[in-house]
């Protein structure tokens, strides 16, 4: 009966089950699966991991760390070591690696220890081409027997004029000074003068009038002719280079150079020794070097300071780094032309310490600026104006004469909207240019200084490069600034604007600190924050 109520579907599918069944028994595929099946499912057997023998650990004690203070002793109140600096151990190469870093010893340090280099003959010859540097400066001369030259020449001009009624030409020779007066010529209104400069570049025609002009002649050819060959291309120093000096002495092309590590190098461009290539590397400070002064009178001692607080002289004769003062961080170091035995140094945050040489003791300091003094500068010709520039956005003049111990006032206040990094007096003392932060350079001039002009500048070097400062050439017609591009601006005060730019393919790294050879018209040295220095010079 129920096969009746299937339906035709369900009746054909059925056979086909039924079918395929008969068939599956038929091969004996039922009963050769379930053999497969069986096979699969054996049980494997159950392994363990079996750890190493340990090793009987040796009898270490364990120390507990714990503080003094649940020990119940008194707090240790040395703190960190002297020496302990991490930004100036991060380069290995700011010392030799055979030598430690140099310590901060109160006290002088010989040449010798502080040499980064292999050979000790070097370092002998170094200190043998100072000395003989310094025996071919004529030392006896005094400034004012210099003023007096100057004096005398005057005097003869002017009894010249009154006799004659006529002005004349004079031919002077002075080979004490750095910097040689080859030839003035003066015009004069009325028959009558009321000074005579003697402090012309070798080469160069001044003429100087009443109202105040100065005009440089025969200046255009040879800054066009400038340019920088191979050989006076140099890796002086590892780091940034902060300062450049040329030794001022026309016998010889000497440089003094210092880092951001402490170091202070030396090249000698003229070597001829093929075993030497004139490059000598010391280490007497453990931090950035804010300054070298070199005096004319005696090269053989050398004052470098240092932003560790560090201020010491490199006495050649004694072979030595002696210590002259110590005290908070120093950024700029100064000498006034007329006066050989101080120092003028800023230190600390807007600090100004005149240093003795003589006595060893400081005479007078003053607070001039709310932060750190980043250069000090004095007029040529008159010794006792004196320019500061602050990281706290000023430049300011000062008069030694009249300024009071507690609360000096300024002859003129430069305002810029970020930090002034240099303020320099041109070479003929009426001038003032500055270099700020805020993508300027100031131009100061006038009788009192009342003349004010900003020359729009991309200043912006960043972290990893020294800071521009706009530096005077050999007269008062130009200024040297870097620039971004790898090149040198040249700057037209009277213009107010960028003339020209010097580029060299020898130059592969941007020059941001500049000095100009004070006896060599035309010689350039300029230093880049990756150890390089480029001297330019005429064709």
């Amino acid at each position: 009966m129920a096969s009746q109520n299937l339906t035709e579907y369900e009746r054909k599918r059925l056979e086909n089950i039924k079918r395929n069944d008969e068939m599956m028994a038929a091969l004996k595929i039922h009963s050769k699966a379930a053999t497969l099946s069986a096979t699969a499912k054996r049980q494997r057997a159950k392994t363990y991991k079996v750890s190493p023998v340990k090793k009987p650990k040796a009898g270490i004690p364990i120390v507990i760390r714990r503080s003094l203070r649940t020990r119940g002793m008194p707090p240790d109140s040395k703190g960190l070591a002297d020496d302990f600096c991490d930004n100036f151990d991060k380069n290995p190469k700011s010392v030799s690696p055979s030598k430690p870093h140099s310590p901060r010893v109160l006290g002088p340090i010989s040449m010798s220890d502080a040499f980064s280099g292999d050979e000790m003959a070097s370092n002998k010859m170094l200190i043998e081409t100072i000395l003989s540097i310094s025996k071919k400066t004529q030392v006896g001369i005094s400034v004012v027997e210099e003023f007096d030259d100057v004096k005398d020449v005057k005097e003869e001009i002017l009894s010249d004029i009154d006799e004659k009624g006529k002005s004349g030409s004079c031919k002077i020779e002075v080979s004490e000074c750095p910097v040689k007066v080859e030839e003035v010529k003066e015009e004069f209104e009325g028959g009558k003068s009321e000074s005579v400069s003697c402090g012309l570049v070798k080469g160069m025609v001044k003429n100087e009038y009443f109202d105040g002009s100065v005009n440089i002649e025969k200046s255009d050819p040879w800054l066009e002719s400038l340019d920088l060959k191979p050989e006076n291309v140099a890796r002086l120093l590892p780091g940034r280079i902060i300062v450049v000096k040329f030794f001022p002495c026309s016998s010889m092309r000497m440089i003094a150079a210092g880092n951001k590590f402490g170091n202070v190098a030396f090249w000698n461009v003229d070597c001829e020794d093929e075993k030497e290539d004139g490059i000598y590397l010391y280490r007497p400070h453990t931090g950035p070097i804010s300054g070298i002064l070199i005096p004319q009178y005696s090269m053989s001692k050398i004052f470098t300071s240092c932003y560790d607080g560090f201020l010491r002289m490199m006495d050649a004769e004694k072979e030595v780094f002696d210590l002259v003062h110590y005290g908070d961080d120093i950024f700029s170091i100064s000498q006034q032309p007329d006066n050989f035995t101080s120092l003028y140094f800023g230190e600390g945050r807007g600090g100004l310490n005149i240093w003795d040489i003589r006595t060893g003791k400081s005479s007078k300091n003053w607070m001039l600026h709310e932060d750190r003094i980043n250069t000090i500068d004095f007029n040529s010709q008159n010794p006792n104006i004196m320019a500061t520039s602050s990281t706290d956005g000023t430049a300011c003049i000062w008069d030694l004469r009249s300024m009071s111990a507690h609360k000096p006032k300024t002859l003129k206040t430069v305002s810029h909207s970020r930090a002034v990094h240099s303020a320099y007096f041109s070479p003929s003392g009426s001038s003032l240019a500055t270099t700020s932060l805020d993508n300027k350079v100031g131009i100061i001039s006038g009788l009192n200084f009342e003349d004010i002009s900003m020359i729009y500048h991309d200043n912006h070097t960043g972290r990893w490069l020294s800071s521009f400062r706009a530096i005077w050439g050999w007269d008062d017609s130009y200024i040297f600034i870097g620039n971004m591009k790898r090149g040198v601006d040249v700057i037209f005060p009277a213009q107010r604007r960028v003339v020209m730019t010097l580029q060299s393919p020898h130059m592969s790294a941007i020059p941001c600190r500049f000095h100009s050879h004070p006896s060599e018209v035309g010689m350039l040295a300029g230093a880049t924050s990756g150890g390089q220095v480029y001297i330019w010079t005429p064709r």
